[in-house]
């Protein structure tokens, strides 16, 4: 598979010699509510390249505070960064200010501010008409009409079919051709896992004058960014390990240990293939009471946000529903990124594969081969099964993965924080990200955070390409 690099000619005619970076100051010390300030600002300033990075592919001209987290991962960054500059700047079906719109859109279903005012502010700057800013109402019905697989694709992505794709590109005056339909369905995973991420790690707003050209900046009352530190009436059982009450150090030695008798198991002897699918059907009724109870309500979003959206209750609903019809499972061996969506993606909406599938493979192999305080550790069966927990969540098994893994490694503080993150982010506090792992360091904490935006991008994207390549045929 080819990679672009930073001299293939799609970026060439983006590279400029001189550019100014704003480093943003938040409104609170920090990027990140969540990670003490001096270890973001030090990975800054070790790292001369987030700079370089930053002049090249930030829309903004800014060295944000999402970017500003990332950097503690500099190699994942620029995969991130160039992506995400493809697909706001580069040709592409899309008109610019739509493709911010699509943004707002996308950010609106988490309520996320922080993603909001950015593109309220880059909607304007690349000549975007401001009175959509006022809701849906005001916007083309073309628009208008992704609000069903925004929805879809936000909470529930596993309903969407191919009915749903052929009523946006039926003929008409408001259709969408099948290569802008998969620009905005990529934008759309694109900012509803970046919610997750924004959510996750604590990201701090930008405190910044001239954001939003004077537009009223949006807040979300209930579960704002900057409230991230408060518990948000979350459950302290949801929080209780079920390994017990051990010291964070013993926590990590146990884990140590388990991921090691796993390799010994697996070398052992392999489980059946019905026993390996008797383990995911029993990890995904346990995953319904990973902190179901802290979430029976639904969240009432505020008219700022609201605006943006329609069906604002519509939220996450397990997979596998307690007493109801079991929806058949996603089996990722019948259509896999890799043999399906990528040249899918690749074909419609050209180069943009690439770009996804390197930033993909990036976050899954990446590693500095340590946990906590120790050295020459391999990762690999940890961040699978991280990756794997979310898609579980979203209803696809692999059939070569043994989901008794996921048991052993993501003890259950660790749970609630990945099924909060992924599927209800806004509902993120500070005490959610503490709980988990306390032996490890921020930027551990981080590499989660970017293992599960992509894993959840993936899985949404899996869904959407599938219903278009049903379409298709």
């Amino acid at each position: 598979m080819v990679f672009l690099t930073n001299n293939h000619p799609v970026f060439a005619q983006f590279q400029k010699e001189e550019k100014r970076i704003r480093v943003s100051q938040p409104s609170t010390r920090g990027p990140s509510a969540f990670i003490p300030e001096k270890e973001v600002v030090q990975a800054n300033t070790v790292d001369e390249r987030t700079n370089l990075l930053v002049e090249e592919y930030s829309t903004s001209g800014r060295l944000d505070n999402i970017t500003q987290v990332m950097s503690l991962h500099a190699q994942y960054l620029e995969s991130f960064l160039r992506s995400q500059f493809y697909m706001l700047r580069m040709d592409g079906p899309l008109p610019l200010p739509y493709r911010h719109y699509i943004a707002i859109m996308a950010a609106a279903r988490h309520q996320c501010s922080y993603l909001i005012n950015m593109h309220v502010d880059e909607f304007l700057k690349t000549g975007g008409i401001a009175e959509w800013l006022n809701g849906l109402e005001y916007v083309p019905q073309r628009l208008k009409n992704l609000n069903e697989i925004n929805k879809l694709l936000a909470h529930r992505p596993w309903l969407i079919t191919k009915d749903h794709i052929q009523k946006l590109v039926k003929t008409g005056e408001n259709n969408w051709s099948l290569p802008e339909l998969v620009h905005a369905v990529v934008l759309l995973a694109h900012y509803h896992a970046l919610a997750s991420f924004v959510f996750g790690s604590g990201i701090n707003p930008e405190r910044d004058p001239d954001t939003s050209n004077g537009f009223r900046l949006i807040s979300v009352n209930n579960f704002c960014v900057c409230d991230l530190a408060n518990d948000n009436n979350i459950e302290n059982a949801s929080l209780s390990s079920n390994f017990g009450i051990v010291d964070s150090l013993s926590e990590l030695e146990a884990l140590m240990e388990r991921m090691k008798r796993l390799q010994e198991e697996r070398e052992d002897e392999e489980a059946s293939q019905e026993e390996m699918t008797t383990r995911f059907e029993k990890e995904q009724k346990e995953s319904l009471f990973v902190v179901s109870r802290a979430f029976d309500d639904d969240i009432v979003s505020t008219s700022d946000v609201s605006r943006y959206i329609e069906d604002p209750g519509f939220g996450y609903k397990d997979f596998a529903r307690r007493g109801e019809d079991h929806l058949p499972t996603f089996r990722a061996q019948d259509y896999t990124w890799e043999n399906h969506g990528f040249s899918l993606v690749n074909r419609l909406y050209s180069d943009i594969g690439h770009l996804l599938d390197e930033k993909f493979r990036m976050v899954y192999n990446l590693t500095y081969n340590t946990m906590a305080t120790h050295e020459d550790v391999d990762t690999t069966m940890l961040r699978r099964a991280l990756f794997n927990y979310v898609h579980c969540m979203f209803g696809i098994r692999y059939d070569d993965y043994d989901y008794g893994e996921v048991n052993q490694l993501l003890e259950r503080s660790l749970k609630v924080y990945i099924k909060t993150v992924t599927c209800y982010p806004e509902r993120t506090t500070k005490r959610m990200y503490d709980s988990y792992w306390r032996q490890f360091k921020h930027s551990e904490k981080v590499h989660v955070n970017l293992l599960l935006m992509e894993a959840r991008m993936q899985a949404e994207l899996l869904y959407a390409l599938r219903a278009i390549t049903r379409h298709l045929t």
